[in-house]
């Protein structure tokens, strides 16, 4: 399984959607507060369905508490960011890897995006395009680790 950690998320329905999708790929979802709208927030249950209830996010009240609880792991922390200099899918990804993106406004702290910048990763597009949605860019880089891992995936209902 795949975690996928969405920091400081702003956007509800982007999250309702990256919930969904983590649910239907059998990836954990962690969101790290603070977030400008509540969980419970009726758009996000809208972007995520039925399966929003079945998800069972993993809920941190800070980046310091997820770090404290998961720094070890952090040799497979991965960093989605406008600012990497390798494309996500020059890396090699294992089922447990952490995927990291940022808020749709500010993107990654700084101190997440120091940590290992082998595994700062960026998606190509066009000089002149600024960002993708946070969805569309969850959705690109969950499915690529899928995909390389797809022998050990099992469907479960």
């Amino acid at each position: 399984m795949f975690n996928i950690v969405l920091v400081h998320p702003r956007i509800a329905q982007n999250t309702g959607s990256i919930g969904r999708m983590c649910f239907n790929a059998g990836f954990a979802l962690h969101i790290i507060k603070p977030t400008v709208f509540d969980l419970d927030q009726k758009a996000v249950r809208r972007a995520g369905l039925d399966y929003w209830a079945k998800l069972e996010p993993i809920i941190w009240q800070s980046l310091d508490e997820f770090l404290a609880k998961n720094l070890e792991h952090k040799e497979r922390f991965f960093f989605a960011s406008t600012k990497g200099q390798r494309a996500y899918f020059e890396l090699e990804f294992k089922g447990g890897d952490f995927l990291f993106f940022g808020s749709e406004s500010f993107g990654l702290p700084e101190i997440l995006m120091s940590m290992n910048e082998e595994h700062l990763m960026r998606i190509p597009m066009k000089d002149c395009g600024r960002s993708l949605n946070l969805a569309t860019s969850v959705g690109i880089i969950a499915y690529e680790a899928l995909r390389q891992n797809f022998s050990s995936f099992k469907s479960k209902d």
